[in-house]
């Protein structure tokens, strides 16, 4: 089971990027998906997550500016964010746990994880 996360980068406040997270191993419809963000000197933080079904849960944070998204053909999950802020600046992880058994929920712990990617906004 592996994930690879990508997309990161430089943006200016208020710009947008699109993360992606490919999923090698195993079938993604049985996986709920979460990112991640840990920024310098703080504790990693939840942002969003989808469930097996489709069903998406935000963090107040980021609520209304990223959207997840699933392609479980493409083995893939996107992460879009719009409306940057400085704030946002972190390194992004996504996360994988087999969730078949409650396809509308995501859990609160993973046992795999990708390995991040550097999102900065700044001017």
């Amino acid at each position: 089971v592996q994930l690879q996360a990508s997309g990161g980068g430089l943006v200016q406040p208020g710009g947008s990027l699109r993360l992606s997270c490919v999923i090698y191993g195993f079938t993604l419809d049985d996986f709920a998906i979460g990112w991640f963000r840990q920024a310098p000197g703080k504790e990693r933080e939840w942002v969003l997550c989808i469930s097996v079904d489709g069903s998406t849960y935000y963090g107040d944070s980021v609520k209304g500016r990223f959207t997840i998204s699933r392609d479980n053909a493409q083995h893939t999950v996107h992460l879009q964010m719009n409306s940057l802020k400085p704030e946002d600046t972190a390194v992004y992880y996504c996360a994988a746990e087999r969730y078949i058994r409650y396809p509308k929920r995501c859990p609160r712990s993973y046992d795999n994880w990708g390995q991040g990617t550097q999102v900065t906004v700044s001017s």
